[in-house]
């Protein structure tokens, strides 16, 4: 990030801390019961509900999402399923933190859970590919909101000893969604239609709205005095950053999914001219370069997210396509992958003591969502294997992102000082989604080049697993840049 950009953001994150009250904790209760005390009940609860209905949008409709491909027939865009939410997911996080850093957490969920169930309704009743782009595009809309904030909350109202906590209850509010999300989703597809999926999902929002809203809007203190205004040039602001940020890696992926040679490669090079100085701006500086601190730490959570998101993106194709199985059967893949995370989530957080340990566990994270990545992709490109070694592949994966993500999360954001916290919050957030989303549109790209050029579905597949792996490899080096190096030495 440029020097004037962080200077920006620092004024943003010092009115965050003004506006979000950390309420003292008490010194003698254990740490694992402090999170549901009196002083952060409502803030817990509204936070996880928040995420639950995320997640169950996400395992839900990543599981049918092959069938409303064939359906809309987008399967030669298919990447698109994804990365529009995820492009979306980028301007929707960047915007709701400025809201937040502004005005405090309640405004941007206020428009940010009607974004998601708007969503819901456009991608539900849309009668083309198209259409159900638009819906998905604003579905990340929330989406990116929903989770924003609950990251820039923790960062902010929870002392550092509870944070591990908080990210592992984070990560179970994945649980229920996981186990019932996609058995659900991929019944309604399997017996009724893919567009009952998004119909369920809005009285979820509804309720969460509900429940979240209130605590949310017993934290919005605004300052009254406002942020210092900073020159900049509006592209190189948050919200002009994020937008040219979308519009750069929209173009480079679209881009792939072009015949003519000429057309593909100077689209290809405007998105990346486009992508690489808006990344730049919207990130902390030193992410491109993982310089190490803050910058790697960003750095880490893209590949990590690139190498779990961007797998678990086709997982559920490759699995009906190649190997026959059903939606319902094709979402149990999901389904193990984000149990077993909660438990590498918990497993690590137990571990968190004195957070001396936290380098290793990323780089072992890594080391074993690597294994579970080459697993899944033999049991899915191979007959050799039965199919449901899949499954258990990526429960093995899901294991790892547990234990790295958390790690690498509580690591990171110890790094950021307190006047940071937003901007640190708010950066792993965005490098998650860009990353899913640039993943999703290889992959994308691959399938569509499959379809162009005369390749197997096989092919295309295989290219997506291999460049994942190689992701997980390049996170366990760059993982031990996360905690710097007089840091390392003087621990």
């Amino acid at each position: 990030m440029a020097h004037s950009r962080g200077e920006s953001m620092n004024s943003s994150a010092d009115h965050a801390v003004e506006q979000v009250p950390s309420p003292e904790p008490a010194t003698n209760t254990p740490a694992g019961e402090r999170v549901f005390g009196n002083a952060y009940r409502a803030l817990t609860l509204g936070v996880l509900l928040s995420v639950g209905v995320v997640a169950f949008e996400s395992l839900g409709v990543a599981t049918v999402l092959p069938g409303i491909a064939e359906d809309l027939d987008g399967l030669g865009a298919y990447g698109w399923g994804l990365s529009a939410l995820m492009l979306a997911n980028v301007i929707g996080t960047v915007l709701s933190g400025r809201a937040a850093d502004r005005h405090g957490p309640w405004r941007p969920m206020a428009w940010g859970m009607p974004a998601l169930a708007a969503g819901c309704v456009v991608a539900g009743a849309a009668p083309s590919w198209p259409v159900f782009l638009v819906g998905r595009f604003v579905q990340g809309l929330g989406v990116g909101t929903v989770m924003a904030m609950a990251y820039t909350v923790i960062g902010l109202a929870y002392p550092e000893r509870l944070r591990a906590r908080m990210y592992a209850l984070l990560s179970s509010a994945w649980t229920i969604p996981s186990l019932v999300g996609p058995a659900i989703t991929g019944t309604l597809a399997d017996r009724t239609t893919w567009r009952t999926v998004f119909l369920i999902i809005l009285p979820i929002i509804a309720a969460a709205a509900a429940l979240t809203l209130p605590p949310l809007r017993a934290l919005h203190r605004p300052n009254s005095a406002g942020a210092p205004v900073i020159a900049l040039p509006w592209w190189k602001r948050p919200p002009g950053g994020a937008v040219l940020l979308t519009l750069g890696t929209g173009l480079f992926l679209q881009a792939l999914l072009l015949t003519n040679p000429a057309m593909l490669l100077v689209l290809a090079i405007i998105g990346i001219a486009i992508t690489v100085p808006a990344f730049r701006w919207v990130t902390p500086e030193g992410t491109l370069s993982a310089r190490p601190g803050l910058g790697a730490g960003v750095t880490v959570r893209a590949l990590m997210c690139g190498t779990y998101f961007g797998t678990e993106a086709f997982l559920p194709l490759g699995l009906r396509e190649l190997r026959g199985m059903d939606a319902t059967m094709a979402g149990l893949g999901l389904s193990a992958g984000a149990i077993t995370w909660v438990a590498g989530s918990a497993l690590q957080a137990k571990r968190d003591a004195d957070g001396a340990g936290r380098v290793a566990s990323a780089v072992c994270g890594f080391a074993v969502l690597l294994a579970g990545v080459v697993l899944s992709a033999l049991a899915t490109l191979s007959t050799v294997l039965p199919s449901w070694i899949a499954v258990l592949g990526w429960a093995i994966g899901g294991l790892g992102m547990g234990v790295g993500f958390n790690a690498s999360t509580t690591e990171t954001l110890r790094q950021a000082p307190t006047e940071r916290q937003g901007e640190a919050s708010g950066a792993l957030q965005l490098a998650q989604t860009f990353a899913t989303a640039v993943i999703a549109g290889l992959g994308g790209g691959a399938i569509a080049l499959s379809e162009n050029h005369g390749t197997s579905m096989r092919t295309a597949l295989l290219s997506v697993f291999i460049l994942t792996g190689l992701l997980a490899v390049g996170g366990m080096l760059i993982s031990r840049r996360l905690r710097p190096t007089t840091a390392r030495s003087s621990g």
